[in-house]
Parts: C-alpha cells; structure tokens; sequence
C-alpha cells in the first residue's frame, strides 16, 4: 500500500540526511522507505478515476448539536490533544473505512488514554480523504476527484455519534489547494469540520502524482488559512484546525509565509513511514522550520512503520520534543 513511488536505497538515505533533502536531485526526490513514503493511498491503490463533475447541491449536513467543538469549548489549545485515525473508501487509505468507523472510533478511545497523561482531554478525529489524487487525468485533466457529497455526510455523522472532529484531506494533483478547499465550503461551515493539506500530491503541470514529489508554498497555505479565518469570523465558528502535511523538507517551501490568523489552528504533521530512530531524525529536521504559532503534528502507520521495527508507543511520540498536539494513525 501507498508505496507507488520508486524507494530510495539506504546508500542514498544516508547521503541525503534522511528527511532534510541535502544533496538529493530532484529526479531523487520519491519516496524512501522512511521519510519519503505517501502520506496516503497510492494512485494504485484508488478507483480508476471518473469525470469530476460540476458541483451541484448535495446532501445537506444534519444539524450540528451546537456551534461548539465536540464536547463544547471553541478553541483546542492548549487542553485538548487531537488523536486519530485517517482513511476513506479504499482500505489503502487507512483504518477509516465506511463499513468500520464504530470499531476505529473505539480503537482510538482506547489510545486516547495514553496519550492524555499530561492532563489534557483528547478530542478524536476522523480524517477523511475527500480530494483523492491519481496517476491518470480526470476530465479536466487536473489528476485528482471528489468524494461524493454523500460520503462526507456519512462520515460526519459518524463522527458526531462519537464526539470527533472530522477533517478534510485533500490531496490536489494539478490542481491547487484554494478552490478544493472552497468547493467543501458548506463542510466547513459546520463547527466540528475542518481541514487537512497534503502537499505532497500537488503537483505542476506535466507532473504525475505518484512519480514525483509534489509541494506548495507557506503563501499558499496562508491563503487557506485566510479563507478559514474569514469563514470563522463571519459565521461566529469555533476554532478552525488546518493540518498541512509535510514528508520532506522540499515538500513546503517557505513556511514563514504562513501567517497567524484569529479562529485558525495550523497544524505541521510529520509524515512517513519509518522506525522510531529515522521518524525522530525526520521530526527533528522538519520541526527546526515549524513557525512559532505552528501547532506540531505526527503520523504513524500501523502496517508500514512495523515493517521496519516496533511501532511508536504513545510514550515515545509523547517524549518528541516539541511534545505532538495532533497524532494521527493510518
């Protein structure tokens, strides 16, 4: 699963400083089997992909229980702790599927334990991959489709009947963040939704996601941000989570773009498959370039990362320093 890029040998692991991208051409630049592995499915791993069509109405999301996060409140920072489980349709995606979302909420309450021993509540979500991007082009050849309306509601609902957040991943292929995200707009006006950027599929004209790396920019997450901000404000919504991605250092250029804006948590999450040593050395590397209002994120892979030694204990995710606000598993 999610390994549809060419790995790297350890020779040019060790060359290339793991995650840090020193001395890597960008011929190079696929992923290794720590710091550079999807952060999703891979192109393989989806549907062939059908025409996206025009947005037309959908179903319209059931009422809210209040416009409140789940289990009340309007900000995360600093008592919550975010823990959660990515997925989708595909069972390449993660442990999110539709058929399972009752056993992985309860897969993750049993983790939520572990990592509340600092005294903060945990707040479960459910990451769902709605923006999927593939090797081959839709009609508008941009190389990614959407979810059906119906799927978010699905897992929205599941997501209120356990008290979660839900979060939106959108992996763009040619296409760019700001109108995926705006499409999603009557989600995101809903106080228990937000956002999750997964740079790495976005990728530039004559590029196929899956055989390179893709990347945006701090000014393009900042863009989202802003959108986020304005929804917030004009709708008196409570805090917004906007997760970005990040497997490679190339993978977000110029993080100090990215801007703090009122009613928006971004969210760096360390992504890749790894054992624990490679997994720190990443986190170290890509931490060092966080911005300071930046909330810290991680991401372990039941399958992949045991591949390469034990999986991370919660402990040990907890013991990184900067301690995670969100750890995500898939």
């Amino acid at each position: 699963m999610r390994r549809s890029l060419v790995l790297l040998t350890a020779a040019v692991l060790t060359a290339a400083g793991c995650a840090g991208g020193a001395g890597v051409p960008d011929s190079a630049r696929t992923p290794t089997p720590w710091s550079a592995a999807p952060s999703s499915a891979s192109p393989e791993a989806t549907p062939s992909p059908s025409p996206t069509p025009t947005p037309t109405p959908g179903p319209t999301p059931s009422p809210s229980p209040s416009a409140t996060l789940p289990g009340g409140g309007t900000t995360i920072l600093p008592d919550h702790r975010l823990v959660g489980f990515a997925g989708g349709r595909s069972p390449a995606f993660g442990r999110l599927e539709p058929e399972a979302l009752d056993a992985a909420t309860a897969q993750i309450a049993a983790l939520a334990a572990e990592y509340a021993v600092d005294g903060r509540t945990v707040l479960p979500v459910f990451e769902l991959i709605t923006v999927v991007a593939h090797g081959s082009p839709a009609a508008d050849g941009l190389y990614r489709t959407h979810e059906p309306d119906d799927v978010i509601a699905a897992y929205l609902a599941a997501a209120r009947r356990h008290g979660a957040l839900l979060l939106l991943n959108i992996q763009p292929g040619r296409a760019d963040f700001l109108p995926e995200v705006t499409r999603l707009e009557r989600w995101l006006l809903e106080p228990d939704v937000g956002l999750a950027l997964d740079p790495e599929w976005a990728v530039g004209p004559g590029e196929v996601p899956g055989d390179v790396y893709g990347s945006t920019t701090g000014a393009e997450l900042d863009s989202v941000a802003a959108y986020l901000s304005a929804l917030v404000q004009e709708h008196d919504l409570p805090e917004k989570v906007m997760v970005f991605h990040q497997v490679h250092a190339s993978v977000v250029e110029n993080e100090a773009a990215l801007l703090p804006h009122p009613g928006v948590l971004p969210i760096k999450s360390v992504d890749g498959i790894g054992d624990q040593g490679s997994k720190e050395q990443t986190w170290t590397t890509l931490m060092a370039t966080k911005p300071p209002h930046v909330a810290p994120g991680f991401k372990l892979f039941f399958d992949e990362d045991t591949e390469m030694g034990p999986l991370m204990t919660p402990a040990q995710v907890l013991a990184l320093v900067p301690t995670p606000d969100y750890v995500l598993y898939e």
